[in-house]
């Protein structure tokens, strides 16, 4: 069953999905961030060139004939890419192919609308069984 993480309070969510998708790289561990928003898959995806500042998150479309060989893919659509078990939502709802996944990772902002989608999809998976595991950004960093 898929586990889940939930990074909430986070000044900016662009920045922690960078910081997620760092760290999955870190320990050789594909990732899929799932941004069914063009605009928002456009800005993740040119943050990830300049993130960190001394480097970049090695990434392409998850459609891309290169992504068999890139860790870090940015989906659209539902598609579940081979050998990827890490999914981070960027979406308002629930990836619909989330299950797929070995863990899902969640980012929710300050915006109050997003905060309410969040829990949404909080207590759905939590209705679904299951496991939840939560991460304060602002008790991290203040």
């Amino acid at each position: 069953m898929t586990s889940i993480d939930f990074y909430f309070n986070a000044a900016d969510r662009l920045q922690v999905a960078c910081r997620l998708a760092a760290k999955a790289l870190g320990e050789g561990r594909r990732m899929l961030v799932y941004a069914p928003d063009a605009d928002l898959a456009a800005r993740v995806d040119k943050l990830m060139w300049t993130w960190p500042a001394t480097g970049f998150v090695p990434h392409c479309p998850a459609d891309d004939p290169l992504a068999a060989d890139t860790p870090v893919l940015i989906g659209r659509s539902d598609e579940v890419p081979p050998q990827v078990p890490l999914l981070l939502n960027l979406g308002t709802d629930c990836p619909p192919h989330f299950a797929a996944f070995e863990r899902l990772f969640e980012v929710i902002g300050l915006d109050e609308a997003e905060r309410e989608a969040g829990r949404a999809r909080f207590k759905l998976y939590r209705s679904r069984g299951y496991a939840i595991a939560h991460h304060d950004l602002a008790a991290q960093h203040g």
